[in-house]
């Protein structure tokens, strides 16, 4: 390898005194030094450039909410109810599926950080075109414009969750990778705890609050964006395999040649649950999804944040000592929030305030943890050639189940929500058998 090919992009500087004191008291051991030459001395800094731009886009993610805050936008806006079903298909679909067809170009770029900055900033962007769209705009205008900057905005998010595990695994070392997704964890559910404190508040009026947090999820977007752009990354540039759909599609043969990405994937899958079950919450709660973000569905919402909040930070570190088990807590503890949200509704309880937020509470600890922990076991077990390929393999196939899950999810309806939440917490169940069958990372 040459010198050129492996030199690491410094922007000219070396980390200061500060910035190795907060990573020494923060980031814990590295089991390995896994890094590229000439990173290893940019580590500190480069860890919190991570926990900072993470910090600043989590938080981003939290003030746009496409269940909770796009969906009351529109309703206010008189978008209609059709519009608002749309939201997170297209959100949660277009940040999976277009990861299989980017993966290879970003692989062969040099340093695939820009890869990421370019598309935070394509979704500070879009969130400001949302911004914009709410200010101006009503009834089915509104709605297109928003469902069309979403589109984009999924897209943009697409190609940063393709990149991000790489550039992770490339600049910080194993062992401290959870560390760092946690602390941002953290900091991204204490600013979203705020806005929800606010819009509790009723100080201000809540379409004022809700647009201002729009634009500030555009700032925070950008200024995620500017920070990667400073990260100190090896130049080496994968082998290229050609482009297009076809070499696209051949990625999924990893599914195939690996019995672990197979698992993992199937784990993940069941881990949805998690992700798909808190509408059926809200149901059991009676709370109607037509206006003020008050009374329960706001406490739902100040739960949802405490969870973030006091559990980003533990599971990281529970992910850099095992992944594995953190997976496996997460689907249990998932499936005791569904049981607690069931045990409420035979009690007759989920009419008041707090129950549903309990039931809720106990379920975010566990989806925090399925981030977390399928994120860390992803980069740890795969070789630094593979893990972009894994991860759009991996996300195209749970894209492709959260599609699906829009007809599992009416056919469950059918049901009634307490069997739909029944059925969750089974399928919390069984990913928690099969992620113990995995292999430590």
């Amino acid at each position: 390898m040459s010198d050129t090919a492996s030199s690491p992009d410094t922007n000219g500087t070396r980390d200061d005194g500060l910035a190795c004191a907060v990573f020494d008291r923060v980031a814990g051991e590295s089991e390995t030094d896994d890094l590229a030459p000439g990173i290893r001395a940019q580590e500190p800094a480069n860890f919190l450039r991570h926990v900072s731009a993470l910090s600043l886009t989590k938080a981003a993610d939290g003030l746009i909410d496409p269940k909770l805050v796009l969906s009351w936008l529109l309703t206010q806006g008189g978008a209609g109810a059709g519009f608002v079903g749309f939201l997170v298909p297209i959100r949660e679909a277009g940040a999976l599926l277009p990861q299989l067809f980017v993966t290879d170009r970003i692989r062969r770029m040099a340093r695939r950080k820009w890869a990421w900055a370019g598309g935070s900033a394509v979704q500070g962007l879009a969130a400001a075109a949302i911004g914009l769209a709410g200010f101006m705009l009503s009834g089915p205008a509104l709605g297109y414009a928003i469902l069309g900057a979403l589109a984009v905005l999924a897209v943009a998010r697409s190609v940063c969750s393709a990149s991000y595990k790489d550039v992770l695994g490339r600049t910080v070392a194993k062992g401290r990778r959870g560390t760092a997704s946690g602390i941002a964890g953290s900091v991204a559910a204490g600013a979203v705890l705020i806005f929800a404190l606010v819009l509790l508040s009723g100080l201000a009026p809540r379409r004022g609050v809700v647009l201002v947090a729009l634009a500030l999820a555009a700032l925070f977007w950008l200024g995620g964006g500017t920070l990667m752009s400073r990260m100190a990354e090896p130049s080496e540039p994968a082998k290229a395999q050609g482009g297009g759909v076809r070499a696209a599609l051949g990625q999924l043969h990893h599914l195939r040649d690996d019995w672990r990405l197979r698992r993992f994937v199937l784990a993940r899958g069941l881990l949805t649950a998690t992700a798909l079950s808190p509408p059926y919450i809200v149901l059991m709660a009676g709370e109607g999804a037509r206006g003020a973000l008050g009374g329960e569905l706001g406490a739902m919402v100040l739960a949802s944040s405490l969870a973030a909040l006091v559990s980003s930070y533990v599971w990281g570190r529970l992910s850099d000592r095992s992944s594995r088990w953190v997976l496996m807590l997460a689907g249990v503890m998932g499936a005791a929030g569904m049981g607690l949200a069931l045990g409420f509704g035979a009690a007759g309880l989920m009419g008041t305030v707090w129950a549903p937020a309990a039931a809720l509470f106990v379920l975010n600890l566990a989806h925090q943890g399925v981030r977390i922990g399928r994120s860390t076991y992803l980069v740890d077990m795969a070789r630094e050639d593979l893990r972009a390929p894994y991860t759009s393999v991996g996300n195209t196939v749970i894209g492709v189940i959260l599609l699906a899950s829009g007809a599992f999810g009416a056919l469950a309806a059918a049901w009634g929500a307490e069997a739909t939440l029944a059925l969750f917490a089974a399928m919390a169940i069984a990913a928690a058998l099969v992620a113990r069958g995995l292999p430590e990372a």
